[in-house]
């Protein structure tokens, strides 16, 4: 089912295309649904692709039909091919999900939207970290901005990004070729982040836009080791197309080893791996910040 939401009034805003994935997530999927329509943006495309719940799933998106752009329930192959299902319908300039488990923050939409109206040079955004409890209690809010930088990306460092609160344009979205990579079960976040480097930089924004849930079927938590070689695995094929990407892989190569060490792995971490993410550098991305009622890259 299929609903169009754009007004005369709505055109002030740029439209934001969102989606979320869903499967058998009853106990958690209203909340979601909740923190997105809630802010009642005027110009959003919300898309609920269901994976073919059978646990009560179907019945609360039911109950917020008329809230969202469109849904579907039928069998699917995971989590992106569900997004790439959602995207491949929508025609928003503004793009990015948010899973069935997960939340918006107040007003982030509003963030999200007059962000990239006020900077059109700006093509990839994410905000602060945060993350909720549970039971939907907003707890973490990162102390610390992270900056952003391809090589340190693909070196090693800053490797979380946070999917919930990142956005970015469609031309983005096309030139790195349309589609998130269906063919694993989890880290394909990190696989299409690493296809937005070769395209644009990353600016952090201070603002809150999305939290992740921590909970007990948390694909990212079940097993981080297997997470870290999921991204070992991406930033070695990545390095392959990258001029420095020889240099890198030695470098990576060079970081496990020493990691293996009890004696040298904090020292390394302390030193080597801490100034990846801290020293400043012209390989940095601005900062996005609320200042003099309008956003302002420093």
């Amino acid at each position: 089912m299929e609903r169009d939401n754009e007004t005369s009034g709505s055109r002030a805003w740029p439209k934001i295309t969102l989606v979320t994935p869903v499967f058998n997530s009853v106990r958690y999927i209203e909340q979601t649904i909740q923190s997105v329509i809630s802010q009642q943006y005027p110009n959003l495309e919300y898309f609920i692709v269901d994976g073919g719940s059978t646990d009560g799933t179907l019945d609360v998106i039911r109950k917020y039909e008329r809230e969202l752009s469109g849904w579907t329930s039928e069998p699917d192959n995971g989590m992106y091919d569900a997004l790439n299902r959602g995207f491949d319908r929508s025609s928003g300039g503004i793009m990015g999900w948010i899973s069935a488990t997960d939340m918006l923050h107040t007003g982030s939409l509003f963030v999200v939207g007059s962000v990239f109206k006020a900077l059109p040079e700006v093509e990839w955004i994410t905000a602060r970290p945060t993350g909720f409890t549970e039971d939907g209690m907003a707890v973490a809010v990162s102390r610390s901005l992270k900056r952003w930088s391809r090589w340190r990306f693909l070196a090693g460092s800053n490797r979380y990004i946070q999917q919930e609160s990142t956005f970015w344009r469609r031309g983005l979205w096309e030139r790195a070729g349309k589609h998130v990579d269906a063919s694993r079960r989890e880290g394909s976040d990190f696989e299409l982040w690493a296809r937005f480097f070769r395209y644009a930089q990353l600016y952090s924004v201070d603002a809150l836009i999305g939290g992740f849930r921590v909970h007990p079927d948390s694909l990212s938590l079940e097993d981080p080791g297997k997470m870290r070689r999921i991204h070992d695995e991406i930033i070695a094929t990545e390095l392959k197309l990258t001029r420095w990407g020889p240099a890198l892989a030695m470098f990576q190569r060079m970081t496990r080893g020493i990691l293996k060490v009890p004696v040298l792995n904090v020292l390394w971490r302390n030193t080597v791996m801490s100034a990846l993410v801290r020293f400043p550098g012209p390989d940095w991305a601005p900062v996005i910040r609320y200042r003099n009622h309008k956003w302002t890259i420093r």
